[in-house]
């Protein structure tokens, strides 16, 4: 098979790679692949996790290629956990003490012509639904997971709640989407990107403003911080109000920006998300499949072969659209 294939720092090398053996799991064709946030990370040489050679991708949809279910159209849940522990018996299983997720060895990932996943990991596509918008469903479950853990954590429903969410990408944006969802009040995006700002603006009912303009919104109920650096985490720590929510998504770097003293006197909730459970997955699935999400409309797709490139432009911020989709 075709496969795009981190080599070192800044480096892919679309080549032939070896297909993968399915053993007890399905064979799939890769329909459409999402690059991610981690994916850069990874290319970047920043990922420890993730040592080359390796191929990354989990953001997948594709087509079952042999087998039970041949034909069928599905999206993937790259998340593989172990079904048995505690974690996965209370349904969290995204916190799985022996998770895995495809991009990460063992598992290679998804930008290639094929790749193999347990059959329960598969979500059937309707009819009518394109693969290019099924394959939103991982970016925008990690908003739909978000989401839901703070309407937990709040003291009031997000239909009366102010909401900042930090980033336009797709994770930033489907959360948005997500509050949307869910009748939230009052929507602002904070996006640096002028490009992507005018992108995002069209995807919803939303205030899409520039954050190094200082007009940042103050006293916000729900900050959902998708990019995860010391400045967007300062960001998050001067909007929320007293008694209100942080739900950290963004994995950007490791330290710095939180405002623990402001955060212990005024009773300010900080909550870490880690990706969905595999309930998430589904409920996501189903609200794209039901068009409840809105258009996702706002992807741009480039040949696989292409990807090297992709990685290089959204580096150099010339990318615009809050995702690029890959097609092998």
């Amino acid at each position: 098979m075709k496969a795009l294939v981190y080599t070192g720092p800044e480096t892919l090398a679309y080549r032939e790679a070896p297909d993968p053996e399915p053993g007890g799991d399905t064979l799939i064709r890769v329909a459409h692949v999402g690059i991610c946030g981690s994916d850069m990370h990874a290319w970047a040489g920043h990922d420890e996790r993730r040592p080359a050679p390796l191929i990354l991708g989990h953001e997948v949809s594709g087509i079952v290629a042999e087998g039970p279910g041949a034909s069928a159209r599905v999206a993937v849940n790259p998340l593989v956990t172990c079904g048995t522990c505690e974690a996965c018996l209370s349904g969290r299983e995204n916190l799985c003490g022996t998770r895995q997720i495809i991009s990460m060895p063992p598992r290679e990932g998804a930008f290639a012509e094929l790749l193999t996943m347990p059959n329960g990991n598969l979500v059937p596509i309707p009819d009518g639904v394109p693969t290019e918008k099924a394959v939103l469903t991982e970016p925008l479950a990690c908003g739909w997971h978000a989401v839901r853990l703070a309407q937990q954590a709040l003291d009031r429903p997000i239909e009366d709640a102010r909401c900042l969410v930090i980033g336009g990408g797709a994770v930033g944006l489907g959360a948005a989407l997500v509050l949307g969802a869910n009748h939230g009040r009052e929507i602002h995006i904070a996006e640096t990107n002028p490009a992507r700002r005018s992108i995002v603006a069209r995807a919803g009912n939303f205030r899409v403003y520039d954050p190094a303009a200082g007009e940042d919104p103050e006293d916000v109920d729900l900050v959902i911080d998708a990019v995860g650096f010391e400045v967007t985490r300062a960001l998050a720590s001067r909007a929320v109000r007293p008694g209100g929510a942080i739900m950290h998504i963004g994995l950007g770097s490791a330290a710095g920006g939180l405002d623990i003293r402001r955060m212990t006197l005024q009773e300010i909730t900080v909550i870490g998300t880690y990706t969905y459970t595999a309930a998430d997955f589904r409920d996501t699935a189903a609200a794209i499949f039901a068009g409840r999400l809105g258009a996702l409309d706002w992807t741009e797709i480039r040949p696989l072969s292409e990807g090297a490139r992709a990685f290089a432009d959204i580096q150099a911020g010339r990318a615009a659209a809050p995702k690029i989709v890959l097609a092998p």
